[in-house]
C-alpha cells in the first residue's frame, strides 16, 4: 500500500480548519499534519472538552482526510530555549504568561506533555479504517536548546558547557517523554538548526542525554541537513528505527559562493543573495528518490508529509505541484528479487 500523503498545516495556520480541509483535498492529499497554532488543534480544547476531537475528525473526513501526526514546534521549541521577545510571538497567551524566562520554560513544558494526551484522545477517536494504518501516535516538534549560540565555539567554551547544556535538555525532556510514555504516544523531533539536535553527531548526543528514551525519535526532514554538508541518507541509516514520521522540503544551495553564506547573513528567505533556500518538492537539490529508497531499507511506512515552503512560489500552486511530485516519486519495496525466475522451469 502506498504511503499516504500529507500536508502539514504549519504554513497555513491562517487559513481556517474548514478552509485547509477543503483545499487539501483539492490539491489531491490524503490528509493533513495538524498544527497546533491556528485553529487546526487546539492542545487544550482537545484534552478538556469530550466532543472536540471527534468533530475534528467529522470535519476532516467530510472531505475525505485522515490525519496520522499533530505538531507542535512552537510550544516545545520554549522547553529548553533562551527565552526572549520572539517567543512571545509564536507562544499562546497561557504559556507566554508574564515572560519570566524559566516560567514561560515550565509553562511550555507542561503545554507539551498536554499535546500527548491530546494526541491520545485525537487518535483514540479516529475511525476504524485510520486507526488499522495509524501504527503510533506522534506528536512532530523542536525541543529549543540553551546551548545553540555556542555553535561557533567563539569564545571558547569552557570545559563542559555543551555537556551542561545536553543535561539541561535531559533534565527537561525526560519527565515529558515520561509522560508520553503514558499517553502511548511517540515525540518526533525535527532536527534543525536552533535545536539540540541539528545533525548526525548532535542527534546521537541527544539521544543518549535521554538515555534513549523509547519515546523520542525524529521527524525526518532532509532539508535541514543538505545546505549544512550533512548526509541526509546516512542519517536514514543510522536512525532507521528512530524515524517516527518524514517531512518532505526540498531546499537548493548554490555550487559557487554568495555574498551571503551558510549562517544567512541576517536576511530575509528569498532574498537573491543567498547560499541557500527552501524550494517547492522536487525543484531543490535534495535526491528524494535516494530517500524513498533508504526509507524502503528503514522499513518505514509511515507518512509523508510535505512542509510546503518556498518564498517564491504562489503556495497553492506549490503544494497541488508537491502532492503530485510525491505520490510520482513514492514506490513499495519489492516482495521478490529480481532474479528469482531466471533458474525457473517456466
Amino acid at each position: 500500500m502506498p504511503r499516504p500523503v500529507t500536508l502539514f498545516t504549519g504554513q497555513w495556520a491562517d487559513v481556517p480548519f474548514e478552509e485547509i480541509c477543503e483545499k487539501a483535498a483539492a490539491f489531491g492529499y490524503d490528509g493533513l499534519e495538524l498544527a497546533c497554532w491556528g485553529d487546526h488543534f487546539d492542545v487544550q480544547r482537545a484534552v478538556a472538552e469530550d466532543g472536540y476531537c471527534s468533530d475534528r475528525w467529522k470535519t476532516l473526513r467530510e472531505s475525505g482526510l485522515d490525519c496520522f501526526a499533530i505538531s507542535s514546534h512552537l510550544v516545545s521549541q520554549a522547553v529548553c530555549d533562551r527565552i526572549d521577545e520572539r517567543h512571545k510571538g509564536v507562544l499562546p497567551p497561557h504559556v507566554w504568561g508574564d515572560g519570566d524566562p524559566e516560567g514561560v520554560r515550565t509553562r511550555a513544558a507542561e503545554e507539551t506533555m498536554q499535546s500527548a494526551r491530546a494526541a491520545r484522545r485525537f487518535f483514540d477517536a479516529a475511525p476504524s479504517e485510520v486507526k488499522r494504518r495509524l501504527g503510533r501516535g506522534i506528536v512532530n516538534g523542536f525541543t529549543g536548546s540553551s546551548i545553540w549560540h555556542y555553535l561557533y565555539l567563539f569564545p571558547p567554551c569552557n570545559a563542559g558547557q555543551i555537556e551542561k547544556g545536553l543535561t539541561d535538555f535531559a533534565r527537561r525532556w525526560k519527565p515529558i517523554l515520561d509522560v508520553f510514555a503514558e499517553a502511548d504516544v511517540y515525540f518526533g523531533l525535527e532536527v534543525h538548526p536552533t535545536e539540540i539536535a541539528f545533525d548526525i553527531r548532535s542527534a546521537a548526543r541527544a539521544l543518549e542525554a535521554v538515555d534513549e528514551h523509547p519515546r523520542f525519535g525524529f521527524n525526518f526532514d532532509p532539508s535541514h541537513f543538505g545546505y549544512q554538508g550533512v548526509d541526509y541518507l546516512a542519517f536514514i541509516r543510522k536512525f532507521a528505527a528512530r524515524i517516527f514520521h518524514v517531512h518532505v522540503k526540498d531546499v537548493w544551495w548554490s555550487d559557487v559562493p554568495r555574498p551571503v553564506g551558510v549562517f544567512g547573513g541576517h536576511t530575509e528567505f528569498g532574498d537573491p543573495d543567498r547560499y541557500w533556500d527552501f524550494r517547492s518538492p522536487g525543484r531543490g537539490r535534495i535526491n528524494f528518490e535516494a530517500v524513498i529508497r533508504e526509507l524502503n531499507h528503514a522499513h518505514y511506512d509511515g507518512p509523508l508529509s510535505v512542509e510546503w515552503e518556498d518564498p517564491m512560489m504562489d503556495r497553492e500552486h506549490g503544494a497541488t505541484e508537491a502532492v503530485e511530485f510525491v505520490r510520482r516519486l513514492d514506490f513499495a519495496t519489492s516482495k521478490i528479487a529480481f532474479d528469482d525466475t531466471f533458474g525457473s522451469d517456466r
